[in-house]
């Protein structure tokens, strides 16, 4: 065989192997989610689905030196200390952030540092941080991401709730999804495992819902151009709510 033949063909068998290894799961069905567009045509079916799970850096460690539990600050500048073992912050080549943390279920923030501060006004506050992988997503194995309730000013702390509850990593608020790209729903379950615990997610998109019993992003493609809220809420297997401010989490997405 020509060896300029060759080169190509061994790219094309590569490039067959690597997205054989992602496999699509919990795919929702078609016909539930079918659009009429303005003319009356069909459009493509809006559908739900996640890649099997992949464990990247399941052996980093984050860990959480400042504030302790429940520590109490003045209002102003709160700092925060992190430690963080077998993975490289710095590792990302256009100096993207691989640290995030998230406060009262807002808008994740990400850092280059471990050490920083945040300016907070008075109340009760929970953070929730974690690292992120190449793509951006965040990582989920044990040890990856930590939680820790704190204090500034004159407050009162969380009631106690051993209670499982969401973070959610993507998307953020009013972020806009171009139209024809997928919207991505990456969340983490603290306090809890999926598996063990009989949990299970449901999401709401508008009227399209799916549900999942895995931490793995969730994927939403074909949305029609238009606005819509998003709802992440964590069940038990049973459908039972659980308690707790943070069991639920709403976003509000553009499609344009």
């Amino acid at each position: 065989m020509n060896k300029f033949l060759i080169i190509p063909l061994l790219f094309g068998l590569l490039m067959l192997s690597c997205s054989e290894d992602k496999k699509k799961i919990n795919e929702s069905a078609a016909d539930e989610n079918q659009v009429i567009g303005e003319q009356g045509a069909a459009l493509p079916s809006v559908s739900f689905y996640q890649y099997e799970d992949s464990s990247n850096y399941p052996d980093a460690i984050l860990e959480l030196y400042t504030p302790l539990g429940n520590q109490v600050f003045k209002p102003g500048k709160v700092p925060f200390e992190f430690n963080v073992k077998n993975f490289d912050l710095q590792n990302t080549g256009g100096g993207n952030a691989r640290l995030f943390m998230i406060l009262n279920g807002g808008d994740p923030v990400g850092y280059l540092s471990p050490i920083f501060q945040r300016e907070l006004t008075v109340g009760t506050y929970r953070t929730v941080a974690y690292l992120v992988d190449d793509d951006g997503f965040a990582l989920k194995s044990f040890g990856n991401y930590i939680d820790r309730d704190f204090l500034v000013g004159d407050s009162r702390p969380f009631p106690y709730s051993a209670e499982p509850y969401l973070a959610l990593h993507q998307p953020k608020n009013a972020q806009i999804v171009s139209l024809g790209e997928e919207l991505v729903i990456d969340f983490l379950v603290l306090g809890g495992d999926m598996k063990l615990d009989g949990l299970k997610v449901k999401i709401f998109v508008n009227e399209f819902s799916c549900e999942v019993n895995r931490m793995s992003p969730v994927r939403v493609s074909n949305l029609p151009k238009g606005d819509y809220q998003l709802k992440i809420q964590l069940l038990r297997s049973d459908n039972k709510e659980l308690e707790g401010p943070f069991s639920t989490v709403s976003k509000t997405v553009f499609v344009r």
